[in-house]
């Protein structure tokens, strides 16, 4: 399979079907990491100059379904396509992260939702508006099992118990703890 995925990318002759191939390796199980990440470099090498595909590069990766997402999110925020002044990349990985990767974003042990409400409480001192729009995915806890709703709402009152929030993120996240009340 890595010879037909390597074959189908340096052969593409559009961006659709690179990005195509780059999907496939951040979503099914089995590619080596070695394999992958040098795909991965591969493409950002290729594209580094294009801010809109760079943006597409991180969400691919922050919306990969297999085990391990939440640490591939880490590391690409050390890297130096990211910039958490920009709204855009801001967007590109953790809104992809907490919007499109379920699988990670719900793990069982909270770990996804631990990890959104400390990147809204450090956004909130620099960009309320983007912090504010981040909420979204925990302020939908009520869908969810018990379990889950917990552990949502625990973020969320993280979030709230964290210093100076913002007009915006304040109202967001102390209206979605009050249904509970």
């Amino acid at each position: 399979p890595e010879a037909l995925i390597r074959e189908h990318f340096q052969t593409a002759d559009n961006l659709t079907d690179r990005r195509a191939a780059l999907a496939v390796l951040l979503d099914v199980e089995g590619f080596a990491e070695g394999f992958t990440q040098g795909l991965l470099d591969e493409f950002y090498s290729a594209w580094k100059h294009e801010a809109l595909v760079v943006d597409t590069w991180i969400s691919l990766q922050a919306g990969s379904q297999l085990a391990g997402a939440l640490r591939r999110v880490e590391a690409l925020e050390a890297h130096s396509a990211f910039d958490a002044k920009n709204p855009n990349k801001v967007r590109a990985l953790y809104g992809a992260f907490a919007m499109g990767n379920h699988a990670n974003f719900h793990a069982a042990d909270g770990s996804g939702y631990r990890f959104l409400a400390e990147r809204i409480i450090r956004l909130n001192e620099t960009n309320p508006q983007i912090a504010s729009r981040l909420t979204g995915p925990l302020t939908q806890w009520q869908r969810y099992t018990r379990d889950v709703q917990t552990q949502m709402r625990a973020a969320l009152s993280q979030i709230l118990d964290s210093q100076g929030l913002s007009p915006n993120v304040f109202e967001l996240v102390s209206k979605s703890l009050d249904v509970a009340d």
